[in-house]
């Protein structure tokens, strides 16, 4: 199943039941029929900002989190202060960055969601992105390149 619909079908489970831990919902998740990993049910936990809220008499349960980060604006800001330029080759886009940032931006595209982007892998001023193919990554590169021109604040 795909990552939108394992998601889906974990913010269904926690509204319909009282799930308290992980192992807990990855029996949901197998009950319907839906086989994932921990790794990969702790990244989905995490890009929901699911939080564990109290449920009554010392237990707790997974809940949405009410606090919603502006990542966008954050996103941006990592990358027009780290970011020094980025280039394709082939189906990777690379990053060159201010020192021991590279890191941060990477990072920072985890969090992104970008659609066809396969991983990422940093060292101290230089991070790589693997994206499936070359046209994906020719159209993140320049998208980057945009986002990178626009001023602080300005809308896309």
């Amino acid at each position: 199943m795909e990552k939108e619909g394992r998601q889906a079908a974990i913010l269904e489970i926690i509204a319909s039941q009282r799930v308290q831990t992980q192992e807990q919902l990855l029996q949901a998740l197998e009950q319907r029929g839906i086989a994932t990993t921990q790794a990969t049910l702790s990244r989905d936990i995490r890009q929901l900002r699911l939080v564990k809220e109290p449920a009554g008499q010392g237990a707790y349960r997974y809940a949405v989190s009410g606090r919603r980060l502006n990542v966008g604006e954050k996103l941006g800001a990592i990358f027009r202060e780290s970011v020094l330029s980025v280039d394709q080759a082939q189906n990777l886009v690379i990053f060159k960055t201010m020192p021991g940032l590279a890191g941060a931006a990477c990072s920072a595209l985890d969090h992104m969601e970008v659609a066809d982007m396969v991983g990422s892998l940093a060292g101290d001023d230089t991070a790589f992105v693997a994206m499936r193919d070359g046209e994906s990554a020719a159209l993140f590169c320049k998208e980057i390149r945009e986002m990178l021109s626009r001023s602080p604040g300005e809308e896309a």
